[in-house]
């Protein structure tokens, strides 16, 4: 009897809640919203009142049921500025599909902001990238050097790719660029002589033992780079360079020099 009372003047105080989140006004409602079941907080979703305002505040909330983004994205009217789309996608509640759904319609830089967010799930990272590698090769080069400095490593990696020598040179500095993605690039059909050159030039790379070694065995690394980085190799690394077949007769010539000048200091 006392559990029947109990669970009766619960339901009783949950359908009044419902109904004031029904009928509050506009400013009433923003305190309809607060801490509240998911039975409340549909039934503010259907107040007349809910604008624009009410769903940014509701959205700035976390563990918000699957219900509350359903209801949402059913009213297309509420969803269509990018400011909503953005405040619904950065919510780390909202179900992959709405995400999905809702990524197209925000512009590179929203997107990248996305990307970047802190306490952004995985999932929503990653759809936020996919979206951005796939805008990238219909964007003007003023959005894409800022995508190269700012951008994750899965965005600078792609940038990286297109081999453009400005491009190619804001991505080097950009901070998330992974060692893998600079030799995957050296090694590349895309690389050049000048983009070598910024390579072996840039204080974060210059150093790096692989990076090196990928600099010296591309036919296309400039000659300069031969005399200043050889003398710092071992022996037995200058050695395997005069196997790597790619390379031109003036360069193997100079690994040869070098390993001579090895031999007579001994």
């Amino acid at each position: 009897m006392i559990d029947s009372a109990k669970i009766a003047d619960t339901d009783q105080n949950v359908s009044l809640r419902m109904y004031h989140a029904l009928t509050a006004d506009k400013e009433e409602l923003f305190s309809k919203l607060q801490g509240q079941p998911v039975e409340v907080l549909l039934s503010a979703l259907r107040n007349l009142a809910f604008d624009e305002r009410h769903l940014l505040a509701l959205m700035k909330q976390r563990d918000l049921p699957e219900e509350v983004f359903t209801t949402l994205y059913a009213n297309k009217s509420l969803i269509e500025s990018n400011r909503v789309k953005f405040a619904l996608i950065s919510n780390p509640e909202i179900p992959a599909h709405i995400a999905a759904a809702l990524l197209p319609g925000l512009t590179v830089f929203e997107l990248l902001k996305i990307s970047l967010m802190p306490g952004i799930t995985p999932d929503q990272r990653l759809s936020a990238e996919r979206v951005i590698i796939q805008r990238i090769p219909t964007q003007p080069l003023g959005n894409k050097m800022t995508l190269a400095r700012r951008g994750t490593s899965a965005i600078v990696e792609s940038l990286l790719r297109e081999g453009l020598p400005p491009l190619v040179e804001a991505c080097l500095d950009n901070p998330r660029l992974k060692e893998g993605a600079v030799h995957q690039f050296i090694t590349s059909h895309t690389s050049t002589a000048e983009t070598i050159s910024m390579v072996a030039r840039n204080g974060r790379w210059k150093g790096r033992p692989n990076i090196r070694l990928a600099i010296l065995k591309n036919p296309r690394t400039p000659t300069i780079w031969y005399n200043l980085l050889l003398p710092g190799l071992p022996q037995n690394t200058i050695r395997e360079l005069l196997s790597v077949p790619r390379l031109s007769p003036a360069q193997k010539g100079l690994v040869r020099q070098a390993l001579d000048g090895h031999r007579s200091t001994l």
